[in-house]
């Protein structure tokens, strides 16, 4: 007989069933007991007479069932199962779990949730953000499609540092010194120089920042675009936006269920503000007393103008722009409007940056001038500088981390939590 999934079993009653899942709960009682049964999609209350009950039956134990669906009010969701064979199929070695998987809340740190994450991940609610994150992913692809963009996969080693900086990776490949990738920003500008025009990656992107924080990874995915005759990085801002809100309403209708599982309602996006850097430090100082680092904002100072956006604008969105080409990489388009600034911007989503973007520059002198300017030797990016000979368009794109994105849209407070298997500074297993 077919295999049925738990949640297909309102369509099935009255019939006999197949079904395979774990064992989720056991409750015993003189002839018979309730047995819970999980599968990926839910979990169905069974009445299993104790001849068929295996001695060998232990929680999270894999099975396969044959039985009956029968109506029962009373019953979890309305349904039960009569079972008439119940055969394990992957038995549990251990009487006792790392932690408990059917109740009400997950009784354990988050480290140790990471240190058995297979079996956190047992947790309906805990495969729920995945599920999110998979949909976010499919948002992202099929919009990009939808506006002419092609996907593209580039090498994860590579031998010059795409973001300049301390915080590379570094190996021996065949006794050439190498690095892993920081972002594929090179690869992108040369692949719309190629002649694709508008392309994205879905990627991991690697960081040797020695942090231990609840935003911070140091190996994640990162969703790149990069788009070829633009006028100025308002297109980029423009596409975002657009991406975002279309993000919004696939995630609404495709994950309705984990959302309402998870208790979130997503944000509704009008119109995103977007606001000098120079004009939020002084919003900072003058409404918060806050002091801004040069050229940048803090982690604290994200919040409050979070918080300020929010009040005077009822966005959990805002564009910040206009950064000093000092806080920018090499390849960033100077503002020939404002000196020193660049035709940058950072998305700060709810108090984090989830988003770094803006227009690149295209020109094959200024970018031989600026890559001396930030202390680099053109010839170390020659292959690199080849695709700006021959006409490269005026061009820009932006970078979204996924677990970030994932982590504020469901309201989670580590990303770790909205990350498969973190890799951070104190962890590489599992």
């Amino acid at each position: 007989m077919k295999r049925l999934w738990i949640k297909d079993l309102k369509s099935n009653q009255d019939q006999q069933v197949t079904l395979y899942g774990w064992i989720h709960n056991i409750k015993k009682f003189k002839d018979f007991s309730f047995v819970y049964l999980r599968d990926r999609s839910g979990v169905i209350q069974m009445i299993v007479e104790e001849a068929f009950i295996p001695a060998s039956l232990k929680l999270e134990a894999s099975v396969r069932v044959n039985g009956r669906v029968k109506v029962n009010e009373k019953a979890p969701g309305g349904l039960e199962v009569m079972v008439s064979r119940l055969e394990i199929v992957g038995e549990a070695k251990y009487d006792l779990l790392p932690f408990s998987i059917n109740g009400r809340e997950m009784n354990a740190s988050l480290d140790k949730q990471l240190d058995y994450r297979t079996i956190s991940l047992r947790r309906i609610e805990k495969r729920a953000v995945f599920k999110v994150q998979q949909e976010i992913v499919q948002a992202y692809r099929n919009f990009l499609t939808s506006e002419g963009f092609t996907e593209i996969h580039t090498p994860k080693i590579i031998g010059i540092e795409t973001e300049g900086g301390s915080d590379v990776f570094m190996l021996d490949y065949f006794g050439t010194r190498t690095f892993m990738a920081q972002s594929p920003q090179f690869y992108k500008q040369m692949m719309v120089g190629a002649g694709f025009e508008r392309v994205f990656e879905i990627g991991a992107a690697y960081r040797a920042e020695p942090h231990s924080t609840w935003r911070h990874l140091n190996e994640y995915v990162s969703l790149d675009l990069e788009m070829g005759f633009i006028d100025s990085e308002e297109d980029i801002m423009n596409l975002e936006e657009r991406l975002i809100k279309d993000m919004i309403v696939h995630l609404e209708k495709s994950c309705a269920e984990e959302l309402a599982l998870l208790k979130v309602k997503l944000p509704q996006v009008v119109s995103i503000p977007r606001i000098p850097l120079s004009e939020v430090q002084q919003i900072l100082l003058e409404v918060y007393d806050k002091k801004s680092p040069v050229g940048n904002i803090d982690a604290e100072g994200e919040k409050l103008f979070a918080a300020y956006v929010k009040e005077k604008y009822q966005s959990d969105f805002v564009f910040l722009t206009k950064y000093p080409a000092s806080k920018r990489p090499l390849y960033t388009m100077p503002d020939d409007q404002h000196d020193g600034m660049t035709k940058s911007f950072d998305l700060i989503f709810k108090g984090l940056e989830i988003t770094t973007g803006g227009q690149r520059i295209h020109d094959y002198d200024q970018l031989v001038d600026n890559i001396i300017k930030f202390g680099g030797k053109p010839e170390s990016f020659d292959f690199y500088l080849e695709s700006f000979k021959y006409g490269m368009p005026p061009h820009g794109g932006l970078a979204i981390g996924l677990e970030r994105i994932t982590m504020m849209f469901l309201g989670l407070d580590n990303i770790r939590h909205a990350t498969l298997l973190p890799r951070d500074i104190n962890r590489v297993k599992p």
